[in-house]
């Protein structure tokens, strides 16, 4: 029988706490968010004095959210659909932040109950958990973090730098931003790593430093709607779409992570290919195999095609190799004395259409699957795997919506740890836009969902 973490009483108590803090820093009213399956982030709020009964008793919310397509329209699944039914949005105030690049505003995430006070099987973040406890059974542990790329657009779409890739131009064009969004990250307590210019046009990318699974997944969410704010401040727009200038390179969405046991990285100190452990290295074979499926998840929109394009970084195939960033799956070592802590994979066929706690629970389910089975990584690939001849290269991850669900569909361990109502709503979904949005050329498709994002 599932326990709830607290009871009604317990949440109201500490909400009416933090409830009490906010509004002596001048917070009127707290969002509460939750991503859905197109990576849409969607929103209820409620007023700071009434953040005690969002807590204890939830924020009522229709089903019909699972099946919502990036364009709002609305399609349906076998299993979940149509206007019958209602949920309970419950924050967590573990999470909860104050805004500081939206004054008078607070954010926590949600995880979605039913009427019952059940966890309601097909939520995302439910997932993520459930997902992250199972690998816990398995012995294993996960410091994760995604990278986030966007494009800043002036309010008619063009871009508003025009400096070189990764040029201190660039950087300089568009500086009052960046100080600002540092400031406003820090003030919300996201260690940011690094932030810089990209290679596409106008294009930033920024690194927060690794949290566990949910965490880092609830990190994308703040950190995007923290950039997206301070660039409308600045009469600017932030677009966070697989791709938001048609023909030219995406925006990824990488997940780095590690797995982790008895307090010790499974990627280094070990005898296996580049110092990981035999059970990392297990875990990394048995992602790499799967990584089909795992795009999927990650890649499953007609922008992810756009993007995930051979020569443009993007991992478009089914390989591993150390420091490659054209094989889906990057072994990244770190600086020598720091291996540690640093040594990561890094998945590449992740972008902002996905669902970022569906990206981190599959990981864990993959790499609990795989941790103990004694798996071994095949050959590494060395150089890019578009200029190897043609029966050599290693084989083409998902290029289109259709063949993103059928490499889910075949994973039958994933789609069992999905459940049948979170599978169901995700096919519908996508199936439906790649019926849609599939009949779109290009540059209508990037048009069309550039700031859905």
């Amino acid at each position: 029988m599932w326990e709830p973490v607290l009871d009604r009483d317990a949440r109201a108590a500490a909400a009416r706490a933090a409830a009490a803090e906010l509004a002596a820093v001048g917070v009127h009213g707290v969002a509460l968010t939750w991503v859905d399956n197109t990576g849409v982030t969607r929103v209820k709020a409620v007023p700071t004095g009434r953040l005690e009964h969002a807590a204890a008793w939830g924020v009522g919310m229709s089903k019909v959210h699972d099946v919502f397509c990036v364009d709002d329209s609305i399609t349906a699944g076998d299993l979940i659909g149509g206007p019958v039914g209602d949920l309970r949005l419950h924050p967590d105030l573990g999470a909860l932040t104050v805004l500081a690049a939206a004054p008078g505003w607070a954010w926590a995430p949600v995880d979605r109950w039913t009427q019952d006070g059940e966890p309601y099987p097909p939520d995302q973040r439910l997932f993520a958990q459930r997902l992250v406890e199972r690998a816990r059974a398995a012995g294993l542990t996960f410091r994760m973090a995604f990278e986030i790329e966007w494009y800043l657009g002036r309010p008619d779409g063009s871009p508003a730098a025009d400096g070189p890739a990764y040029g201190m131009t660039r950087l300089t064009q568009l500086a009052d931003f960046g100080r600002d969004l540092l400031a406003a990250l820090a003030a919300q307590a996201v260690p940011v790593e690094q932030f810089h210019p990209e290679y596409g046009h106008s294009q930033f990318e920024l690194s927060t430093a690794a949290a566990d699974p949910v965490g880092a997944a609830d990190r994308v969410v703040l950190v995007r709607e923290t950039i997206r704010a301070l660039a409308l401040s600045h009469g600017l727009r932030a677009s966070f779409a697989p791709v938001s200038v048609a023909e030219h390179v995406g925006n990824g969405m990488h997940l780095h992570f590690s797995p982790w046991a008895g307090g010790a990285n499974l990627l280094a100190g070990g005898d296996g290919p580049y110092g990981m452990t035999r059970r990392g290295e297990s875990v990394l074979a048995g992602v790499l195999d799967r990584l089909p499926a795992l795009a999927g998840l990650g890649a499953p929109s007609w922008g992810s095609a756009l993007r995930q394009a051979p020569q443009r970084w993007a991992g478009a195939y089914q390989c591993w190799g150390h420091e490659n960033r054209e094989a889906g799956l990057r072994f990244v070592t770190g600086a020598a004395g720091a291996r540690e802590q640093t040594a990561n994979a890094e998945v590449k066929c992740v972008d902002g259409s996905a669902n970022p706690y569906l990206v981190v629970g599959a990981v864990c389910a993959l790499a609990a699957d795989a941790a103990d089975t004694g798996l071994r990584l095949p050959a590494e690939v060395t150089a890019d795997p578009f200029t190897l001849a043609e029966d050599r290269r290693p084989p083409r991850l998902p290029d289109t919506p259709a063949l993103a669900a059928d490499a889910l569909h075949a994973d039958a361990g994933l789609c069992a740890a999905l459940g049948e109502g979170l599978l169901d709503a995700f096919t519908a979904v996508h199936r439906t836009e790649a019926d849609t949005l599939g009949r779109l050329d290009p540059e209508h498709l990037v048009e069309t969902v550039r700031w859905r994002y």
